[in-house]
């Protein structure tokens, strides 16, 4: 009688989930889950293609980091860059050619540091503005956008045989769909519903690259000065380390990890008085944290360790710089499979890890007079990031999963030795990864490890078969953002720009797929059919365009 009480009990349960879940159902086209500039792009293409698409961001905001702080947009060739990632940079030129638009500055006075002769576009911009011209070309698209809704981790994908039929969120509602897009920094579509995927730094040997896993040969770039002391008590051992740095040594070289490198912030600050917030010393702030910084000032760094590109308006980009600066080393390493609460506290970790940093770079006596002078004369903006107080909302999630597909990329097709025959965009950036992890070396000093910045190549093509998934683990799929590649491959393909333009090229295969009307496998695209189709919406495919 107990064990018949527990079974209806149970399925009295399922019955009320499954109501739930079909008072709170929409059935689409197109499910895009991650509001990301790729994920926004992807949405946008499928709208103006005809398809109902529903674009699912877990958070208040749309953009990703393209409207949580980069503005100052990294991309090493703007001529790659087609499509509707080149229709959003020409809307930030267009707005800011219009006089209302400088309410800080004289427009005339604003020296654009990413401004090139003959540019349609423009390529710097505040966060606030880049949100809304996203959410512009969204309306006007016609696509529905759900905000605050997060997929339940675990048991968020319906998926039939190799089909992902319903994506279900925490609210209960749940968003049907032909073709799925998983535009997210994480991946957490694509794990959840079963894909291939990598964390860390593959082994060098393993496809044959000299850039790839553990890097301290090469870490010149951002570097700590020479004999920074590690220990808690300088040269004692049994003090215990500072925090972040590990007693490991510099360790095999090129050797593959589970690590992934740094996260950050990207700091929207101005210099303007009556724009201007005051940056306080956050709740916790332990001096400790920052002992590094004082000993590497110590040691002879005298610079300001920051990288600070002017915005329109008095504003900034302030990226990472230097030895010890906004990078949080060792900070990243858990957040691409933590749940949303451990992703939650690592965020906080970052921000107040920066708050702390700032404040100390603008008032401690152990930082030189003139870093704390021109540190101190900048501060959040009142008027971007208004619902967090002016700072990002947005991690800079720089590397997490990467999907294992047919083809992944790696180092020999961003140098050109392999050439991809089927291209849905081109990726243009140095090789670029920031530092993975801080170690003693063997002199007993504290040394950076992971930097790599390698380029001097042309654009190159990013294969079709390196956005979908294969096809026995699924077949209504694609992956614009945690593409298939390397560690060292991402640290090329991941800018912005780049995203958007395959997020576009999957919204089109995912729009030709539907129109084709016998629903095929994502994988048996014609690819010439999908070629054809991009180029016909500006999408650049070949170098030189």
């Amino acid at each position: 009688m107990g064990s018949f009480r527990l079974a209806v009990g149970a399925t009295l349960a399922v019955l009320s989930w499954l109501t739930m879940l079909q008072a709170g159902a929409a059935d689409f086209d197109v499910v895009v889950y991650g509001g990301t500039s790729g994920g926004v792009a992807a949405s946008v293409q499928a709208g103006r293609m005809g398809l109902r698409v529903i674009l699912i961001e877990p958070s208040s905001h749309l953009g990703g980091l393209t409207s949580g702080g980069l503005g100052a947009t990294d991309i090493g060739n703007k001529r790659a860059i087609g499509g509707i990632a080149r229709e959003f940079y020409r809307r930030v030129k267009q707005y800011y050619d219009g006089p209302d638009a400088w309410n800080r500055q004289p427009r005339e006075a604003y020296q654009n540091p990413r401004h090139s002769p003959g540019d349609d576009a423009m390529w710097t911009f505040e966060p606030h503005v880049a949100e809304q011209i996203l959410r512009d070309m969204l309306r006007e698209a016609h696509v529905e956008v759900a905000t605050g809704e997060r997929m339940r981790r675990p048991g968020g994908i319906v998926k039939k045989e190799n089909r992902v039929e319903a994506l279900l969120t925490e609210s209960g509602r749940q968003f049907s769909g032909k073709m799925f897009i998983d535009a997210t920094y994480e991946g957490d579509l694509m794990a959840a519903a079963g894909v291939s995927y990598r964390v860390g730094r593959e082994a060098e040997s393993e496809f044959g690259e000299t850039l790839n896993g553990n890097r301290s040969s090469l870490a010149e770039h951002h570097q700590l000065m020479p004999g920074v002391d590690p220990w808690v008590i300088p040269g004692d051992p049994a003090s215990g380390l500072l925090p972040g740095i590990e007693n490991a040594g510099a360790g095999e070289e090129g050797a593959g990890d589970h690590r992934v490198q740094a996260y950050n912030l990207r700091l929207c600050f101005t210099d303007d008085p009556e724009n201007r917030l005051p940056v306080t010393k956050p709740a916790g702030y332990s001096e400790q944290d920052y002992e590094l910084l004082f000993r590497n000032f110590e040691a002879g760094e005298t610079r300001v360790p920051w990288n600070l590109v002017l915005m329109p308006n008095r504003k900034t980009d302030i990226n990472n710089n230097l030895g010890v600066s906004t990078d949080l080393i060792g900070g990243s390493w858990t957040w691409a499979e933590a749940d949303y609460a451990e992703r939650e506290r690592i965020y906080r970790l970052h921000l107040a890890y920066i708050q702390g940093l700032i404040w100390t770079l603008a008032n401690h006596p152990r930082v030189p007079e003139t870093v704390r002078q021109t540190v101190s004369q900048w501060g959040p903006c009142r008027d971007e990031f208004i619902d967090n107080g002016g700072w990002p909302h947005q991690l800079y999630v720089r590397e997490a999963r990467r999907m294992v597909s047919d083809v992944i990329m790696t180092q020999h097709h961003c140098q050109g030795r392999e050439v991809v025959p089927d291209p849905v965009g081109l990726a243009a950036y140095t090789m670029d990864s920031h530092h993975v992890r801080r170690y003693v070396d063997a002199n007993g000093h504290v040394r950076n490890e992971g930097d790599v910045q390698v380029g001097g190549f042309p654009p190159y093509p990013i294969s079709w078969r390196a956005i979908r998934p294969r096809r026995e683990e699924c077949a209504n799929l694609l992956v614009p953002v945690c593409l298939s590649a390397t560690h060292i491959a991402y640290g090329s393909i991941r800018m912005e720009p780049v995203f958007m333009v395959l997020g576009q090229s999957a919204a089109t295969a995912a729009a030709l797929v539907i129109q084709s009307g016998n629903a095929p496998d994502i994988q048996d695209i014609d690819y010439s059919t999908l070629k054809h189709q991009l180029l016909a919406d500006g999408q650049i495919l070949a170098w030189p365009p």
